[in-house]
């Protein structure tokens, strides 16, 4: 299903520019920097109660632009994702999460608009590295607190449970604009990820089903154009 409603995207905006009108296309190939903040929270069954970890996203961005409607991004960044837990008396608990990654995106890029200024919509695979962690917390896992909601003891399987999957991947993708100008591109983008693999453990086994994280995030990228 998910598959299915990436190519519709693909096809409905592919159609959109091509109706534009057709115009002398020069490739473009085009390095700079990004910098941007997201938030982060980890999917988990049996389920977490959680609050989303703010986190920050850095890295270098190669573009090349092969069509009059589209062109390739790659990307080699440093992320910060996690989980952040919520907890009915903050004051005396409080667990939270943040791992770093290398994350390596490889994007369709998809543009539409005007020479100074266009709309585009980023959408493809993402692979990650851990790199290591930190963690913050008072809590005490032989006894977790009660959960108002459920009345149940807070989950606390999760605090000494070290990152057994070290290799993420996943699906990624957002709109964007971007402004041209003589020195360079400004890019202002949007983006949600989604791993398709779990941090921890999901064999019957383990305590854990599934345990995949899930980004939202927002990023300023500046490119200059190295050949036309």
């Amino acid at each position: 299903m998910i598959r299915r409603c990436f190519f519709v995207i693909i096809v409905g905006l592919a159609g959109v520019v091509n109706a534009d009108g057709q115009q002398t296309f020069q490739p473009e190939f085009s390095v700079g920097a990004s910098f941007g903040m997201g938030v982060s929270s980890v999917t988990f069954v049996p389920k977490v109660q959680e609050n989303y970890l703010l986190g920050t996203h850095a890295g270098i961005t190669v573009r090349w632009l092969t069509e009059t409607f589209a062109g390739l991004v790659f990307e080699v960044n440093y992320s910060q994702q996690g989980w952040d837990e919520h907890f009915d008396d903050p004051s005396s608990y409080y667990y939270s999460r943040r791992l770093n990654f290398i994350a390596i995106p490889l994007l369709a890029h998809l543009y539409y608009g005007k020479k100074q200024v266009r709309f585009f919509f980023n959408i493809g695979p993402k692979t990650g590295f851990f790199l290591n962690e930190n963690t913050t917390g008072k809590v005490d896992p032989d006894s977790p607190p009660i959960d108002e909601i459920t009345g149940k003891p807070h989950s606390s399987q999760q605090w000494d449970m070290p990152i057994e999957n070290k290799f993420a991947w996943g699906i990624c993708g957002g709109p964007g604009l971007e402004v041209r100008t003589p020195i360079g591109s400004f890019m202002l983008e949007g983006r949600y990820y989604y791993s398709l693999g779990d941090l921890f453990g999901n064999r019957k086994a383990d305590y854990f089903s599934k345990s995949s994280s899930q980004v939202i995030s927002a990023k300023l990228t500046y490119l200059i154009p190295l050949k036309k």
